[in-house]
This record gives C-alpha cells, sequence and structure tokens, in this order.
C-alpha cells in the first residue's frame, strides 16, 4: 500500500498559495468585467503579494538562515522554495505588466488616464508645478548619501527615488542620494479631467531644486518590502501591550527582503542601492509600470467612474429579522442562521447594540479579532460598560496587521470600565463567538452569536460569511465555559456542545472524516474553507477517498492535498471560487447516518487545529442546516466562477460547456432580493424552496 506520507502526495503551500493568486490575476484579466473592477483585483494581486513577501518570504529565509532543512510535507527545502518562488514571481512579472498595460489603455477610452509628467500639456503641467511648491515641496525628504551623510534606513513599504547627480561647478564629481516620498502624499495626483500623474513622474522634474548646485544624471523609483512579521516574548497581560507596541515599531525595521525598481534602472544604481542593503538579486523585480500595484485602490474608488465597477449589491435583512420585535424574544422562539453578504450583517451588530442598551441586560462577552475602524460594535460594547454592565472582551492584539487598530480598541474599553483580555499565552485567540446575559422572570438567560468570521461591518459586505445565533442552553452554558476558560486559569478546556481547539477540533474532524470512510461509496463529504494544509487531515482525506467516499472541497486558497493520484485521491475534486466577493466561510457537511453539518472559525492548517483558539459549531437546527447545504451544493455546481485543481498542481477554470451557467454570488444575490420583496407568506415558502433546492436547478 502507498506511503501516505510520500512527499509526492502534498502540493508546496507556498507555491499553492502562488497559485491562488494567480487565480486573483486572472480575473484582472478577465475582459467581461468591468474596467474598474478588473483594476481592482489587480490591486488585490499587489497587496496579497506584499503580504506574502512580509510573512512567508522572510520567514523562509529565516529558516534557511537557521540551517533548518524540512519545513514541509512535500520535503521541499526552505532553499528549494525560494528559488521555485522566485521563478514564479519573476514569470508572472510579465503577465502583470501585460495585463496592467491592457487595462490602461481600455480606461483612457472611458476617461480615466495615467500619464507622465512629460505626456500632459503645458497648462496641466503649470498646475502639477505649482501644486509641487505648495504641497509635496515642503514635505519631501531630500537625503544625501556619502561619508558623512549615511543612508538612510528605509522603513517597510518605502517609496521613492534614487538619484544620481553631479557638481555643476566640478564636473567630476559625482554623489548619490536618496528622496523619500512620505505616505501621507497620495499615490497619483489627480486632474480634473480624469487624469492620474504618479508622484515619482512629478518629483523628478524638480530633483535639481531638492539638491540646489546639482545637475542630474539617472534616477530610478524604488519601494522596499522588510520583514514584518513581529516576533515577541509574551509576558503577563500588564506588559503585553507596552511589549506589543515596541514590536509594532520594530516591524518597520525589519530585514529587506524585496526591493522593487523601474524598469529603466541601469545595475549602477542597482548596485549602489545594494551596497548598503543587501538585497538578494533574485529579489530585485524591476517593473515596467509603476511600483505599488495596491496604490491602484485609489483610482478604484473614484465615485465618478462607479459605473465601471461591478453592479452594487444591498445586502437584505430577511424573515424573521425584518420586524421591530425585540431579538431576544425572536432567538427565543428560533435559531437564525444568516450567509453574509448575502443577508445583512446588521442583525449581528444590532442584536450587540440591543444588548448594550437593555436594562434587562448583565453581562455581554465577546471576542473580537479584526473590528475594523470606527466599529459601531466596539461603540456598543464601550456605552454597554459606562451603564454599569459587566464587558469582558477578548481583544486579539496578535492579529497580523490590525494590531495598531486593536491596541486603540483595547484602551477605549478599558478606559470604559470593560474587562478586557489581550489573549492567551502562547495561542492566538480566533474564534468569532458572543454570548449576552440577560435577565427573565427572575431568571437569567443566555443569548450567542458564533460566526465564521470577524466582527467587522465593513469586510462583512465583501467577504461571505456564516453567522449562526441561538438561545439554546446546550450551546450558551458551552459558551459561559469558553469566556471562563478565557478569562480564568484552566488546563482542560474542553466543552460538551461546542468544539474548541486547540485540544478539540482536529480530533473530532479527523473522526469524522473516519466515520465518513467506513460508510464507503455510501459516504460523502463537502468541506468549504480557506486553507487547507494539516498533514493528518489529509491523509484521514486519502483514507476516505480510498474506501470510495465522494469528497468535494471548496477551498479558495491554499492547498496541500493532491488531487487525481491513482488508488488515493481520485474521489477528491476540490475548486477555488473567485468573484465579485472574497469567499471566507468555514461549514463542513458529512452525509453519515444522518446529515451533520458546522460551521467554524477554524481553516484546516496546523495553526488553527493547534495553535489557536478556535470553535467549531455543531449546526442542528433543520432549517439552518438544509440552508448550509444548499448553499454548498450550489457552491459544488459553479460553473463561472470556479476553478478546477488538476493533479499536477495547476487550476482550470471551470467551462458550462453551453449548460445552464451556474454563478453562485449572482443567484444568491437573486434570491435574496426575490425574499426581500416578497410578502412574509411569499418569504416563508421561499425559504423552504431554498431548503428544497432552490439553487440546483439545472
Amino acid at each position: 500500500m502507498l506511503n501516505l506520507k510520500n512527499p509526492y502526495l502534498y502540493n508546496n503551500r507556498e507555491i499553492s498559495w502562488l497559485q491562488f493568486n494567480t487565480r486573483v490575476l486572472k480575473q484582472a484579466q478577465d475582459e467581461s468585467l468591468p474596467l474598474l473592477e478588473r483594476l481592482k483585483f489587480l490591486a488585490i494581486y499587489g497587496t496579497n503579494l506584499d503580504e506574502f513577501y512580509m510573512i512567508r518570504i522572510a520567514g523562509l529565509k529565516k529558516l534557511f538562515a537557521a540551517g533548518i532543512i524540512v519545513s514541509s510535507a512535500d520535503r521541499l527545502t526552505p532553499l528549494q522554495q525560494l528559488r521555485e518562488i522566485r521563478k514564479y514571481l519573476h514569470q508572472e512579472q510579465q503577465v502583470v505588466e501585460h495585463c496592467m498595460s491592457g487595462i490602461l489603455k481600455k480606461l483612457d477610452h472611458e476617461g480615466i488616464r495615467v500619464k507622465s509628467y512629460n505626456e500632459l500639456n503645458q497648462h496641466e503641467k503649470n498646475y502639477l508645478n505649482r501644486y509641487f511648491k505648495e504641497n509635496i515641496y515642503p514635505v519631501i525628504i531630500p537625503i544625501a548619501v556619502d561619508a558623512t551623510h549615511p543612508f538612510p534606513h528605509l522603513n517597510n513599504l518605502s517609496f521613492g527615488l534614487i538619484v544620481k547627480l553631479k557638481d555643476s561647478d566640478n564636473e567630476s564629481i559625482e554623489r548619490f542620494g536618496i528622496i523619500r516620498v512620505p505616505r501621507p502624499l497620495t499615490r497619483f495626483l489627480e486632474l480634473e479631467n480624469g487624469t492620474y500623474v504618479p508622484i515619482e513622474s512629478l518629483v523628478a522634474q524638480h530633483i535639481e531644486e531638492l539638491f540646489p548646485g546639482y545637475t542630474l544624471l539617472k534616477y530610478a523609483s524604488f519601494r522596499v518590502t522588510r520583514n514584518a512579521d513581529i516576533e515577541i516574548e509574551e509576558e503577563e497581560a500588564d506588559d503585553f501591550m507596552e511589549i506589543l507596541e515596541e514590536g509594532l515599531k520594530l516591524r518597520r525595521k525589519g530585514a529587506m527582503v524585496r526591493l522593487e525598481v523601474g524598469s529603466d534602472t541601469d545595475e549602477e544604481i542597482i548596485n549602489f542601492f545594494n551596497r548598503h542593503t543587501n538585497v538578494y538579486k533574485d529579489d530585485i523585480y524591476k517593473f515596467h509600470t509603476f511600483l505599488n500595484l495596491s496604490s491602484l485602490w485609489q483610482i478604484v474608488s473614484n465615485k465618478n467612474f462607479a459605473h465601471l465597477l461591478a453592479a452594487p449589491f444591498k445586502p437584505r435583512i430577511l424573515p424573521p429579522l425584518d420586524n421591530v420585535e425585540n431579538i431576544f424574544v425572536t432567538l427565543e422562539k428560533q435559531d437564525i442562521f444568516l450567509y453574509h453578504p448575502y443577508e445583512s450583517f446588521d442583525p449581528v451588530v444590532k442584536f450587540i447594540q440591543s444588548a448594550s442598551k437593555d436594562p434587562d441586560v448583565v453581562s455581554i462577552k465577546m471576542t473580537l479579532y479584526r473590528s475594523g475602524t470606527n466599529s459601531p460594535i466596539v461603540q456598543a460594547l464601550i456605552a454597554a460598560s459606562e451603564s454599569g454592565k459587566q464587558v469582558t472582551v477578548m481583544v486579539e492584539l496578535k492579529a497580523r496587521f490590525d494590531e495598531e487598530n486593536n491596541l486603540i480598541w483595547a484602551k477605549a474599553l478599558e478606559q470604559s470600565g470593560a474587562h478586557v483580555i489581550y489573549g492567551i499565552q502562547g495561542f492566538k485567540v480566533h474564534a468569532k463567538a458572543t454570548l449576552v446575559t440577560r435577565k427573565k422572570n427572575g431568571k437569567l438567560k443566555q443569548y450567542a452569536h458564533l460566526g465564521t468570521g470577524n466582527y467587522n461591518p465593513a469586510t462583512s459586505k465583501v467577504y461571505t460569511d456564516m453567522s449562526y445565533m441561538t438561545s439554546k442552553d446546550e450551546v450558551t452554558n458551552d459558551l459561559t465555559r469558553f469566556f471562563h476558560f478565557l478569562t480564568g486559569f484552566s488546563k482542560k478546556g474542553k466543552l460538551d456542545e461546542l468544539y474548541m481547539s486547540p485540544s478539540q477540533i482536529k480530533p473530532k474532524l479527523l473522526s469524522l472524516i473516519q466515520n465518513e470512510a467506513r460508510k464507503g461509496v455510501n459516504g460523502q463529504i463537502i468541506a468549504k474553507l480557506n486553507s487547507l494544509v494539516d498533514e493528518d487531515v489529509i491523509r484521514a482525506l486519502y483514507k476516505a477517498s480510498q474506501a470510495g467516499v465522494k469528497i468535494d472541497l471548496i477551498i479558495r486558497g491554499i492547498c496541500c492535498l493532491k488531487v487525481g493520484i491513482e488508488g488515493v485521491s481520485e474521489n477528491i475534486r476540490v475548486i477555488s471560487i473567485l468573484g465579485k466577493y472574497l469567499e471566507h466561510t468555514r461549514t463542513f457537511y458529512f452525509k453519515n447516518d444522518e446529515a451533520q453539518v458546522y460551521i467554524s472559525s477554524a481553516d484546516w492548517m496546523p495553526r488553527n487545529l493547534v495553535r489557536r483558539i478556535e470553535l467549531l459549531t455543531a449546526i442542528k437546527d433543520e432549517k439552518s442546516k438544509n440552508k448550509i447545504i444548499q448553499i454548498l451544493k450550489l457552491q459544488c455546481s459553479d460553473n463561472a466562477l470556479a476553478h478546477e485543481l488538476q493533479s499536477d498542481g495547476s487550476y482550470i477554470k471551470i467551462k458550462n460547456d453551453g449548460i445552464k451557467t451556474i454563478n453562485n454570488h449572482k443567484l444568491l444575490e437573486d434570491y435574496v432580493n426575490r425574499v426581500s420583496r416578497a410578502t412574509k407568506k411569499e418569504s416563508a415558502s421561499f425559504i423552504e424552496e431554498l431548503a428544497s433546492n432552490i439553487f440546483v436547478e439545472n
């Protein structure tokens, strides 16, 4: 029998992630999409790649420096992975540039133009020259580099110009300098006629004003990327905020891992820069387009051209939440399941706001991982605390790239009198849960919300996630124990109805997969998640496939499992869905004797299953369970947005071959609009229709 630990059976995690970002790039190449929608995907591609270099590449470099040889199931060494990644990205760069030039050419016909300073007319040049004098010259930073002027420290994602100058009085004297462009300055300067001018194009015209007495010989734009993974020694909670704040400062000074430069940059300038920064040659990328793809959001956000984006969708509030009834009374009557963004996140916000105002509510407990800026949820928690309610909030200060925001909220909550927990030593708390305790008829009654995504109303409009709200005692009792575990001392951390990592979720998943394997060809698994990396889970899926179980995996990003391997994974199908919304849901279906359905905050990765505090929730309410199953079946049937994993690790977009087009994002929008326009009586029938196959009409 084939050894299921054979490295051949696993896709490399990093290459699998790059394949995901390539699928994002393919969205930018899709000519059926509106132009600014395509530009948006280029911005997402660039933002993703920035984070990949800041975290994943930086991590591989550290492993290599530490002499670590094997770091993944496929047994590629860190050095082998770095070589494969660099080769992949250098090849893909040409695709990115071709895509960018094609989109910009078409945008030009729509009135959006990106031009260099030299392409402008004299009137436009005069306007920008005045703008430079008034708004850029006072804040820009020219820096000489010589024996008495050391090379400056360049913070992570710093952007600017490298210049080579000659002394106007003595042409034999040549100097190098740096011009740093401060972040508060906009990446593009926007003219009234829809023209955008990259800021470096204007700054380049005024280099000799910034270095008076010198003549410009050469210049090049640059952008640097540093290791941004914060490493801190966790101490007692009283000190943790200070330690994290210090870590955030150090993030800006991490080792440099990538250098991006303009395409016309010659080797002399690169060599000058590298003498001071020591960036590995294959981590230097020359771009024929302007640097910093993530800055394209500035153009995408232009409201004057909103018609060039995908049609907006307004999330709906569906029955039974579309009435004025007290939400706690509603939850006493029935469980509520919501699928965002199609069904609005507002009821979740209202749940917490109502709790903050209700005189019968005595306590609110919740976890916050990413809550966003100007959070109405945090404001409600502050108001509740100030009104005398007991408020306990687990604010995860280690939420990557949201640390500063979470620090602000943690301090504000503390000042209001709330009890704030900063995390569990050695773990991130990634669970999404709220527990409200309320007086009713002289007794205490509890109400819960459990979700797959963050308590962030802004991202809830573009991320697909699921919410489950209930007043069932078996769930709320477990959540009480969960929060006691977070706030107190406990070595067990075991729940009865819910499942909590690091001790319970992985064994439960393995048991569910193994139970399905015992059903053989009568077994079925459908799992939707963001990433599949854990080797034990993959091996369990392989064994289930070998037993004949039909397995459908809807995985947005990383998938280390290989499909189509004879005798191992012929019964496993993996698709990735990319479209208008970012697929973020974690939900799982096991057919067994009686269908079992779960939602979770956890992906199937070691970090989620053994290094984080996560929750897995069984959905037992029949309406909610059937609704989730139909959503999963719909996504498995998608032939418009889905890409299917191939045996070589690549993905191919599924073609509908002339049959009915199934775009799950569009069908769900249409369904929710249809329900929201119906009468109460009709709405109830639509809910039943949903549970009985509304989506899979093909």
